[in-house]
């Protein structure tokens, strides 16, 4: 017991500290800013910005109560004090594109800003997919050596969770875009930010704030979700728990369920993978089915182990250990041999030789680590199974388990345990920084809940319209990615139903969105940033800055039954269809009759912006769906300005109202 309150000490100690991470950052009440020391800025001004043109900038810090601020800047001369509060904000004079320019803030001290310029800048935001670097994208080597673009001016916000909306962020400082510096800035956004600089010719600032695997409501705001019928509830708790007291219960919770709190993996020692050895005992283990997510509190290393048998016959030969969907890392041995490892979440397919296999009973060890959020092995039943000669044996079902070690940081509230938990730690203080617009990739963590995100996620919009200030910002938004392998036959697709969403939310005021279907490869996170950066451009271009340029794909605007076949007809915005590959087949339609059983279907282009749509299973056809799947394929329906039709279903749409 006096070693158990002793680790309980130095948890509670490292919680006080802060520990490196986006799930670690979480800030309690209270700790808004330290006790000034002097004159400063909100973190979000420094050398090297990007102001916005045309507009009257806010500009904000930090002082002594009442001390006076002046401001000295493109020859103009502004003054204000600090509050009562230890804040200071004034305004800007609005200016025209130029720049270098040098800015001085005077108080008790003085600030020195140097080599802003006024252009374009535009928020960086979403999950994983945004946040995907440069550094791993298609052609990264070649991307980066020629990133000289002095004129691009690059911010990247740090990862943090926040209980309470917070006034200033935790680092980050402005940088010119180089070699240098693009490589760990968001890949879309750098080709965003670059083709809009290379057609306009102006300074470009780009502030880059996403985090991984997160879902829409953590990104809204708490006057936003307290109006919410599934997360006032949560948010209302999150205002009013105690941090410490959470972070206590969490270790007697893994302690009751390891036997012990796990600081380090004993299962894996000096590269020896003694968990992985058939003839350990393993009578303290726990039970786990499998797939299943782990419990929310198991952030750190778990092994899973569970025996199959083989023939003779099927012993001599390969097999293939298909373990479905891993998150995060994995190492894999059968009979104590590795036989691969994979980094990040994905599907897990090895190839065993024969050389590890045995007649009689086998041995499968999957050690996991689990970074943040949702860990274990987390597929589906039917993708999880063992190939041999003599068929498929199913992997699902009971496992042996145990817990090795907990990550520090997991005890912390996690980015996905409450709503606002990024918004106040990374958007609220950006706001009201002056930007012409925001780009946005997300979705893939609210899949499944499509419903729910036709609420949130146009929410989310309006809410932080309202927060900047600054009208109907202009919100461009990227259409989910292809993800995991092509359907053999029509079905349901939470992805789909997802991208659904995402086009009903164009019925909002000054919105685009880039499709991106096409650009995956089957990945979660797919490496070809290059397109999807450039679709979001020439959205920005043709809406906003008014150039002469296709930026969307056919979109359905209606159908019409005759004689049996489907006639759609789609909106082309002065394009025209075609089939991208030559090929008069038109690949992606299914359409059901009465039965609502859907069928692939046929599908030919009959005019700029009509096509016909048949199956020989369906004489009387009455729904048509194009591209309904998380993975819809290779898919040829385009118009001439090589853009993708987007996806659609005439049975049922989600809508959304203006």
């Amino acid at each position: 017991m006096k070693h158990y309150r002793s680790l309980l000490t130095i948890i509670l100690f490292t919680f006080k500290l802060g520990v490196g991470g986006a799930n670690a950052q979480l800030v309690p009440e209270g700790s808004q800013q330290d006790p000034v020391k002097g004159l400063s800025l909100a973190k979000i001004f420094s050398s090297n910005m990007v102001l916005q043109q045309g507009k009257a900038n806010a500009i904000w810090g930090f002082a002594r109560q009442g001390e006076a601020v002046t401001i000295h800047f493109a020859g103009k001369v502004i003054k204000t004090k600090a509050g009562t509060d230890g804040k200071w904000k004034t305004i800007l004079p609005v200016m025209d594109y130029g720049g270098p320019y040098t800015m001085r803030i005077e108080g008790d001290n003085r600030i020195e800003l140097t080599n802003i310029m006024i252009g374009e800048v535009w928020a960086c935001t979403g999950q994983s997919n945004m946040g995907l670097q440069v550094s791993s994208v298609d052609h990264s080597e070649q991307e980066i050596a020629g990133a000289n673009y002095p004129k691009i001016r690059l911010f990247s916000v740090p990862s943090r969770l926040s209980q309470f909306p917070q006034d200033d962020l935790e680092g980050g400082h402005w940088v010119e875009c180089s070699p240098a510096t693009v490589g760990k800035f968001s890949g879309v956004g750098y080709f965003f930010g670059r083709a809009l600089h290379q057609r306009l010719n102006v300074a470009i600032g780009l502030i880059s704030s996403n985090v991984g695997g997160t879902s829409a409501e953590i990104w809204s705001s708490p006057d936003n979700m307290l109006q919410d019928p599934d997360f006032s509830g949560p948010v209302k708790k999150l205002q009013s728990i105690d941090l410490v007291k959470q972070k206590q219960d969490r270790v007697e919770h893994i302690t009751r369920f390891a036997g012990e709190f796990p600081t380090k993996d004993k299962g894996l020692l000096g590269g020896v993978a003694v968990y992985a050895a058939p003839n350990l005992d393993i009578s303290t283990w726990s039970n786990l089915q499998v797939p299943a997510a782990w419990d929310p509190l198991f952030v750190g290393v778990g092994w899973s182990r569970k025996e199959f048998m083989l023939t003779k016959e099927e012993a001599l030969q390969p097999i293939e250990i298909h373990l479905s969907r891993i998150d995060d890392d994995d190492i894999s041995y059968i009979n104590g041999e590795q036989i691969g490892a994979t980094l990040n979440v994905g599907d897990r397919v090895y190839r065993v030789p024969a050389q590890f296999l045995k007649e009689g009973r086998n041995l499968l060890t999957v050690r996991i680590l689990n970074r943040s959020g949702i860990g274990g092995m987390c597929g589906k039943a039917e993708d999880m199974f063992i190939l041999s000669s003599a068929g498929k044996q199913s992997l699902a079902g009971t496992w042996k388990f145990k817990l090795s070690e907990i990550l520090q940081h997991g005890l912390d509230i996690q980015k996905n345990d409450y709503p606002t938990i990024l918004y106040n730690g990374m958007i609220s203080p950006l706001i009201p920084f002056g930007i012409r617009g925001i780009i946005w990739y997300q979705g893939e963590g609210n899949a499944g809940r499509a419903q729910q995100y036709a609420r949130i996620f146009p929410n989310l919009i309006r809410d932080w319209r309202a927060h900047w200030g600054l009208g109907d910002i202009p919100f461009l938004f990227v259409s989910l990615a292809n993800y995991t392998r092509p359907p053999l036959q029509p079905s349901e697709s939470s992805w789909a139903e997802i991208r659904e969403v995402q086009t009903a939310t164009l019925a909002l005021p000054n919105t685009a969105m880039a499709i991106a279907m096409d650009t995956g490869d089957g990945n979660l996170h797919p490496p070809n940033k290059q397109d999807v950066g450039a679709r979001l451009a020439l959205d920005a271009l043709a809406t906003i800055y008014h150039q002469h340029v296709v930026y969307s794909g056919p979109l359905y605007k209606s159908m019409a039954i005759v004689n049996g076949v489907a006639q759609i007809t789609f909106n082309t915005m002065g394009s025209r269809l075609q089939s991208k590959d030559g090929d008069m087949d038109i690949r992606g339609f299914a359409v059901a009759g009465s039965d609502h059983h859907y069928y692939w279907a046929k599908a030919k282009i009959t005019g700029d912006n009509t096509i016909s749509v048949w199956s020989e299973e369906v004489k009387e056809p009455l729904t048509v769906r194009y591209a309904w799947a998380d993975n819809p394929g290779s898919l040829n329906l385009y118009n001439d300005a090589g853009l993708p039709a987007i996806p659609f279903r005439t049975d049922n749409p989600i809508v959304i109202h203006p």
